[in-house]
């Protein structure tokens, strides 16, 4: 029940933009990210929120749309497509929520092979202008 929970307020801040504030409200403090271009999970609230909100402003243009929607207790699978620069983007969103609703784990897996290289060069430059 709780991913149902969790996935309700997930949806309501990336309908919102990704801010980072609500996102900040949306996960756990010792929580992890796993992304498609990093090989080491970033740990901590501050890591999490800064590569969700960089993705929401390179993956989540007017193209971004999940497609399907998949849950079983605690976790959520989420598969979107998008288009970033005339490439076609398809991937899923793996989270677990706790007993709260809050994210604690949230992976990001993406095809095809250009796609991921594409994700990777948005993500990298967002990333730096976000601590610039």
């Amino acid at each position: 029940m709780t991913a149902h929970k969790g996935l309700a307020r997930w949806h309501q801040v990336i309908e919102n933009g990704s801010s980072p504030a609500e996102l900040a409200a949306i996960i756990r403090e010792d929580a992890q990210f796993h992304s498609p271009v990093v090989h080491t999970p970033q740990k901590g609230r501050d890591l999490v929120v800064a590569y969700l909100a960089a993705a929401g402003q390179t993956l989540g243009n007017d193209s971004f749309t999940y497609v399907r929607e998949l849950v079983d207790g605690d976790n959520a699978c989420l598969e979107f497509t998008t288009e970033m620069d005339g490439i076609h983007v398809n991937g899923v969103d793996i989270i677990r929520f706790d007993e709260n609703g809050l994210i604690t784990d949230f992976k990001v897996m993406v095809r095809p092979l250009k796609a991921v290289n594409k994700v990777w060069e948005q993500m990298a430059a967002m990333l730096e202008r976000m601590k610039g």
